[in-house]
């Protein structure tokens, strides 16, 4: 378990997740929102992002937190442990709205819960979910795949190690 990506819907807590298991494992962590993210809530080149997320897959060990969709299969193709929060979305919906107003190191502004990233939350099961487990189908072979349906899980998991 060098290699690791935690992926799921936002408001999970995969951010959490990943400090947390920063903490036990000792591996360096890498937001995704952090690389794609300026301050002032625009972003850098689809190109320049890529470039720093290659920089970081060809290191020997890594925690990466996010989605990014576009990005899973190519994070997927260098992992070896993946972590999927796949929790009910009501506990994403919570999870999100109890960040509000929060400063937190993942993301460099403080986070609104606006109707568009509620929305994204809802579709999230129906829409990205599905493309995951599929993502996670082709390229998990030879790989440790834990997937979390609770925060408990979870929990459970980080105080084994």
């Amino acid at each position: 378990m060098k290699r690791i990506i935690v992926i799921g819907s936002p408001g999970a807590g995969k951010s959490t997740f990943a400090r947390q298991l920063r903490d036990k494992t000792g591996l360096p962590l890498y937001y995704l929102d952090m690389i794609w993210h300026l301050p002032d809530r625009t972003n850098i080149s689809q190109e320049e992002f890529d470039q720093k997320l290659r920089d970081i897959l060809n290191t020997d060990s890594w925690i990466i937190d996010g989605n990014y969709g576009r990005t899973i299969e190519m994070r997927l193709k260098f992992c070896d442990t993946v972590f999927l929060l796949d929790y009910p979305l009501e506990v994403c919906l919570a999870g999100a709205k109890n960040r509000v107003g929060k400063k937190r190191e993942e993301i460099p502004w403080v986070e609104e819960l606006d109707e568009e990233f509620r929305q994204w939350i809802v579709d999230f099961p129906k829409e990205k979910l599905p493309q995951i487990y599929e993502l996670l189908e082709r390229y998990g072979e030879g790989k440790e795949i834990h997937i979390f349906h609770s925060r408990e899980d979870a929990n459970k998991y980080l105080e084994s190690i």
